[in-house]
């Protein structure tokens, strides 16, 4: 949504003040946040449908690799039994052949200029990804005037094959966009507009948790509005072609993963997704953030992931088509927890988990029910839990998706560890 935000945010620093919003649906009784689940990209707030701030690109820089003839498979480092002295020696060191593509489905990778080293490895894999959406830092994007705009980095991405779909997160009162035709034509007409000006090949939309906060979803006739918002961005984008492919504008849309066996009225469910399917290209599914400070444990249980493929494909008309066009959620960030004062902790990425492996020298161990790895470590007297994704845990959840037919997002690749691209 640390990296994580959904928002996700940079670690370790709070989160900006929009992200500490009222739980919305994927909430759960343990605290877990909902908004905080997916990334922010052109924040739109809609006050007389102008919008205020900039839209900043971190400076260039160039991110160098070391290679190697064979890939992580090759080299046999996806196992459980991983120590921490194998990830030091080996994680910095990818596959010199990265055009070679594991994952055959579209993968979506965000961008974020907090982990300013995903600008670089989108372009370095940009092979092993289809879609890269970049994401600002809380700035918030004047549709209406001139702002930054990285046209270099874009043009490079997309003569590589990848679609540019930045994020939209819609922060509007809804009356403004749901309740006035005219508002909501010009909303509309303004992101269409971005994306043809900019050369966009479309946008990932966020609309769904401020929704929620609202109380727009437990109404049906504002409900039914909502959805219908998406539907038109959507048919309005399909509408004009793309300035970089033959295809027309994209939108992807953003959705929480079901928590509970029943679901609520903030939840999204199977009948919303049959009802967006004709006029989107993908869903993003935010797979991760399962757990946090109030309850310590694993970022992304895959009993969890199956849990919320199931309820959302249940639908008696869904199909393979379908399941592509979820992008199951995949984290490149971990969280370091208290264990012993009380509750506490956060995200981390790939740079702090060294940084831990390195000054501890621990033990992973492999838990069982979440499938994901784990060390406890202590610190001045505090025990510490420290959930990081590891080549294994990637590969399992990639195997996954793979049986499921589902497509990939990645949120966010400048917090991963050079060699989890070679799993892609």
């Amino acid at each position: 949504m640390p990296p994580r935000r959904r928002d996700r945010r940079r670690p370790p620093s709070p989160p900006p003040s929009h992200a500490r919003a009222p739980p919305s649906a994927g909430a759960s009784s343990t605290g877990v946040r909902l908004i905080f689940m997916a990334p922010l990209l052109l924040v739109f707030v809609l006050a007389g449908l102008r919008f205020s701030g900039r839209l900043s690109w971190p400076p260039p820089h160039t991110q160098s690799l070391q290679t190697t003839p064979l890939s992580v498979y090759q080299r046999g480092l996806v196992k459980i039994d991983v120590s921490a002295h194998e990830i030091l020696a080996e994680h910095a060191r990818v596959s010199e052949n990265r055009s070679r593509r594991h994952f055959q489905n579209p993968v979506l990778a965000y961008v974020t200029p907090w982990n300013s080293k995903g600008y670089d490895m989108a372009k370095l894999f940009s092979a092993k990804l289809t879609h890269i959406s970049p994401v600002c830092d809380g700035n918030r994007l004047v549709l209406d005037g001139e702002h930054n705009f990285d046209a270099a980095w874009v043009s490079e991405l997309q003569s590589n094959g990848s679609l540019v779909v930045p994020r939209v997160v819609l922060e509007a009162f809804p009356a403004v966009v749901l309740l006035e035709k005219k508002q909501k034509a010009k909303a509309i007409d303004l992101l269409v507009s971005e994306c043809r000006d900019k050369g966009y090949d479309g946008i990932v939309l966020e609309s769904w948790s401020r929704w929620a906060a609202y109380g727009v979803l437990n109404d049906p006739d504002l409900r039914y509005m909502a959805l219908q918002f998406v539907k038109q961005l959507g048919e309005a984008l399909h509408s004009i072609s793309s300035k970089s492919s033959s295809h027309h504008l994209k939108l992807f849309f953003v959705i929480p993963a079901p928590r509970m066996q029943e679901l609520s009225n903030q939840d999204f469910g199977p009948d919303d997704l049959l009802q967006l399917a004709d006029s989107l290209d993908g869903f993003s599914l935010m797979t991760y953030d399962f757990s946090g400070p109030q309850n310590p444990g694993p970022s992304a249980p895959l009993k969890w992931i199956q849990h919320s493929l199931t309820t959302l494909l249940s639908a008696k008309d869904s199909s393979s088509s379908l399941s592509r066009m979820i992008f199951l959620g995949i984290n490149f960030y971990g969280n370091d927890f208290l264990l012993s004062r009380g509750s506490g902790g956060g995200a981390i990425t790939g740079r702090d988990f060294v940084h831990l492996l390195g000054k501890y020298r621990p033990s992973l161990q492999w838990d069982d029910k979440s499938l994901e790895h784990y060390f406890i470590y202590s610190d001045e007297g505090v025990r510490h839990a420290v959930f990081y994704p590891t080549l294994m845990s990637l590969s399992v959840r990639l195997n996954e998706a793979e049986n499921w037919g589902t497509s990939l997002s990645i949120w966010e690749i400048g917090q991963g560890l050079d060699y989890f691209f070679d799993v892609l």
